[in-house]
C-alpha cells in the first residue's frame, strides 16, 4: 500500500500544480540530504508509539484515517489553506460545508448552523457558549449546566471557563444519567441546559435522549448532544432498542457534537459543532441577515469562535464521505456494526472466564471493561494492572479504567460483601472500533487469556 499510495499522491500533486502553472516560477525550499537525515531520526523517534492502527491496539479510542483521508489531507497541505476566512481556503470552506451538511443530514436535521473545529473539546465549548448565552434569568444570572458524572470531564471544564454554573447527575446502574435525579432539579428551575452523552468514553454509555427530550415538553431547557464519540452509531443497524431510541431523538437535540476524527476515518484534528437552529448565529455577534446563516456563501469565519483551522481537515472529510457515504447498510455502516459485534462477542466470552468480572450489562456500543475475579476490590486493580502489563509483553494493548463497583453485580468482590457502592476498582477496558477487530477477536482472547493466566497462575486467588 505504502508504493502505491505515494505514487498515486504524486500524480494528483502533478495535477494540482497543473492549476497554478501559468504563474511565474518560484522555486521551493526543497529536501537536501541535511534535511533528509532529521526526517530519518523522525522516523526512527515515532517508532516510541503503540501499534495504533493494528488491530491488536485495542486500547484507547484511536482508529487510523482511511488512506483516501490521508491522501486527500497531503494533497491540500501543499496549499495549506485557513477556513477561518474565504479567501485563506475558497475550495476548502465550500468542501467544509459541504462536509457538514453530510453530518447534518445523516442525523436527520430539517436546518442546521455548523462548522468543523479542530476537535471535540472545542466543538462543545461553542455549544455551551451558546447554550451560556440563551440560559439566564431575567436578571441576567447564569444559570447551569449538566451532565452524566459519566460525562466527559470538559464539561464541567469549559463550564468553569465559561463561569457557568455546573451540575453533574448521578449514572444509574447502567452509567446513563438517572433521569429521577434530573427530573427533581429541573423541577427547581436552576438547569438550562443538559448534556447527553451518546457514548461516553469510559465506558460507552448512551444517556436515554428519548426520554429526555420527553422531559424537555415539560421543562424549559435546551438539550446538548455530546456524540463526539458514539455519533456515528446512528448508521448502525445492530444497537438495543433502547439505544436506537436514544439516537432516534437526535434530531430533536438543540446542538450536537461528534469528531470524525474519531469513527469518521479522519486524521486529528477534526471535531464538529452543530445547531438545529441557524438563528444561533446572529449571537456571533456580526450584521448578517437571517437567510445568510443558510447560505452557501456563508463565512465560516463568522459562525465559530477559533480562529484558524486546517482548511486541509475539511477537504479529508468530504473525499472521505464521496467514497464512504452515509448510509445504513452501506460499507461505512457496516464498518461500525461489526465494532459493536465484536464488542458483544468478547463480552460474552470474558461473561465465561474464571479469570474475569463482567458488568451487569452487555456494551452499548463497541467499547467494553471488565475486573479482574479476586477477593477485594483493591486487590482486583493491583491485578488488573499487572494484566494489562502483561498483554503489552504480548502485543496486545488494553486500557485501565476506573469505574464504580455497582456496575458490578453485588457480593462480587468475595471478601467485600458489604461493598461501598461509590467505591471504585481499576477495570480492563477495550475499546474495538476498528472493523479488523472482529476478524482479530481470536487473537486477542488468547493473548488476553495468557496474560490472565501468567499473572495470576502465580498469586494465591
Amino acid at each position: 500500500m505504502p508504493d502505491e499510495f505515494f505514487k498515486l499522491l504524486t500524480e494528483l500533486q502533478r495535477t494540482l500544480d497543473e492549476g497554478f502553472a501559468h504563474l511565474p516560477p518560484n522555486p521551493a525550499p526543497s529536501l537536501d540530504k541535511p534535511a533528509a537525515k532529521i526526517l530519518q531520526k523522525v522516523a526512527t523517534r515515532l517508532q516510541d508509539n503503540y501499534p495504533y492502527a493494528h488491530p491488536l491496539y485495542a486500547g484507547q479510542m484511536l482508529k487510523p484515517p482511511h488512506p483516501i483521508a490521508r491522501a486527500a489531507y497531503a494533497l491540500a497541505m501543499s496549499i495549506n489553506p485557513n477556513n477561518h476566512a474565504l479567501d485563506g481556503g475558497r475550495a476548502s470552506s465550500a468542501m467544509e460545508i459541504e462536509a457538514v451538511a453530510a453530518l447534518a443530514k445523516m442525523f436527520s436535521l430539517p436546518r442546521h448552523l455548523g462548522h468543523l473545529s479542530s476537535g471535540g473539546t472545542f466543538a462543545n465549548l461553542e455549544a455551551l457558549w451558546v447554550a451560556g448565552q440563551l440560559g439566564h434569568t431575567d436578571d441576567g444570572t447564569p444559570m447551569a449546566i449538566a451532565a452524566s458524572d459519566q460525562a466527559h470531564y470538559t464539561h464541567s471544564r469549559i463550564s468553569g471557563v465559561l463561569g457557568l454554573p455546573f451540575i453533574s447527575i448521578p449514572s444509574d446502574q447502567h452509567g446513563r444519567m438517572d433521569l429521577k435525579v434530573l427530573e427533581a432539579l429541573l423541577q427547581t428551575g436552576i438547569i438550562a441546559t443538559v448534556v447527553v452523552t451518546l457514548g461516553t468514553t469510559a465506558i460507552g454509555s448512551v444517556d436515554p435522549l428519548d426520554k429526555i427530550v420527553a422531559l424537555q415538553k415539560k421543562y424549559k431547557f435546551r438539550i446538548h448532544v455530546d456524540a463526539a464519540y458514539g455519533g456515528y452509531f446512528t448508521l448502525a443497524q445492530n444497537l438495543s432498542p433502547e439505544t436506537r431510541a436514544a439516537f432516534d431523538a437526535i434530531p430533536h437535540a438543540d446542538s450536537i457534537v461528534i469528531d470524525p476524527h474519531k469513527h469518521g476515518l479522519q486524521p486529528y484534528g477534526c471535531g464538529c459543532i452543530l445547531f438545529r437552529d441557524p438563528a444561533v448565529g446572529r449571537l456571533y455577534k456580526h450584521d448578517s441577515p437571517y437567510t445568510y446563516f443558510s447560505s452557501k456563501d456563508l463565512h465560516l469565519g463568522e459562525i465559530s469562535l477559533e480562529c484558524s483551522r486546517a482548511g486541509a481537515s475539511a477537504v479529508a472529510l468530504w473525499a472521505t464521505q464521496q467514497l464512504l457515504p452515509y448510509t445504513p447498510r452501506g460499507a461505512f455502516a457496516k464498518g461500525l456494526e461489526s465494532g459493536r459485534t465484536a464488542a458483544l462477542k468478547l463480552h460474552q466470552r470474558l461473561s465465561k472466564s474464571p479469570h474475569f468480572l463482567v458488568p451487569t450489562f452487555p456494551p452499548q456500543l463497541d467499547i467494553l471493561f471488565w475486573a479482574v475475579r479476586a477477593p477485594t476490590p483493591e486487590a482486583s486493580s493491583a491485578l488488573a494492572q499487572q494484566i494489562f502489563d502483561e498483554a503489552a509483553k504480548r502485543d496486545l494493548h488494553l486500557a485501565l479504567a476506573r469505574l464504580p463497583v455497582r456496575f458490578f453485580p453485588q457480593n462480587s468482590w468475595q471478601n467485600s460483601p458489604k461493598t461501598d457502592p461509590q467505591s471504585t476498582v481499576t477495570c480492563l477496558r477495550s475499546v474495538l472500533m476498528k472493523p479488523e477487530h472482529l476478524l482479530w477477536l481470536d487473537h486477542l482472547s488468547q493473548r488476553l487469556d495468557a496474560a490472565a493466566v501468567a499473572t495470576l497462575g502465580s498469586i494465591p486467588r
